[in-house]
């Protein structure tokens, strides 16, 4: 699935796929918007990212890699978006001396992030040379969208990652950025004629359906959604001394409780 130069970094470094990764990546591979929702820790990051790292890797090695932004990751958390920057630095480093080490021209995807933490000269530095690989948070979405400069490197955008999703769904943030993105759409169809592709990242979100319409707004069809939640295994027990059995009924009540937890619960089995 992965250019071999992706493919021998993620076997260096991880075991094996995990499972949201391994269900995620072949949705993805066909272009259409996609959801994908597993608890923290389950690799969901990474399995948006690796996909777009092995294009941008591709089109580099091809020499085809052009000087705009393809793709951007927005993320309601401002931590988070600086963090999600300094952790790609490491993987496009090492990918860098992989491709040295097999033979594969030398490439150069850059990454930048756009914050309210962004100096002013970083902020000049990217609209003169657009990174590949752009990570900011909702508002300053939304602020580049207004400027000339930002609509200029925006309008190359193939792919938009939309992390936490479930932290904005109830609230004005979440309407705000879904504007955003409908711009941003309107942006890149009029310089290219295409639509970018969107990608959900959400912890374990119920009902679903409400984080997947935000994901997509009206316009677009529901997205796939790739939904590895984890169930935990219970040992539940109901205890009472003997003194207190002898003077209630014991066994209907036993019955009753049996009979609202399985109603109310999945993949629960119960001894008497």
């Amino acid at each position: 699935m992965f250019h071999p130069v992706v493919e021998a970094w993620f076997t260096r470094r991880f075991v094996e796929s995990t499972p949201i990764q391994a269900q995620g990546w072949p949705v993805i591979a066909s272009g259409q918007d996609v959801l994908l929702t597993a608890p923290t820790g389950s690799g969901k990051t990474l399995a948006a990212f690796l996909h777009c790292l092995d294009a941008l890797v591709r089109q580099a090695t091809a020499g085809t890699l052009e000087d705009r932004t393809e793709v951007v990751y927005v993320s309601p958390l401002r931590a988070l978006s600086n963090d999600i920057r300094r952790n790609l630095e490491e993987p496009l480093g090492e990918l860098r001396v992989l491709a040295a080490e097999m033979g594969v021209p030398a490439f150069d995807i850059r990454t930048a992030g756009r914050t309210g933490d962004t100096s002013a000269a970083e902020r000049r530095q990217g609209a003169k040379r657009p990174p590949h690989v752009l990570v900011t948070t909702p508002e300053s979405l939304y602020i580049l969208l207004t400027s000339e400069s930002g609509r200029r490197g925006l309008s190359g955008v193939r792919t938009v990652i939309v992390d936490e999703i479930h932290a904005v769904a109830p609230d004005k943030r979440g309407a705000h950025l879904a504007l955003s993105l409908e711009r941003l759409d309107a942006l890149v169809t009029e310089a290219s004629g295409r639509l970018p592709q969107r990608i959900g990242l959400s912890a374990t979100v119920r009902p679903i359906e409400v984080a997947a319409r935000l994901l997509v707004g009206s316009a677009r069809s529901l997205p796939a959604v790739v939904d590895v939640g984890q169930r935990r295994d219970l040992d539940l027990a109901a205890r009472t001394s003997s003194g207190q059995r002898s003077t209630i009924a014991w066994q209907p009540w036993r019955a009753r409780i049996v009979r609202r937890w399985s109603s109310s619960t999945r993949g629960v089995s119960w001894s008497a």
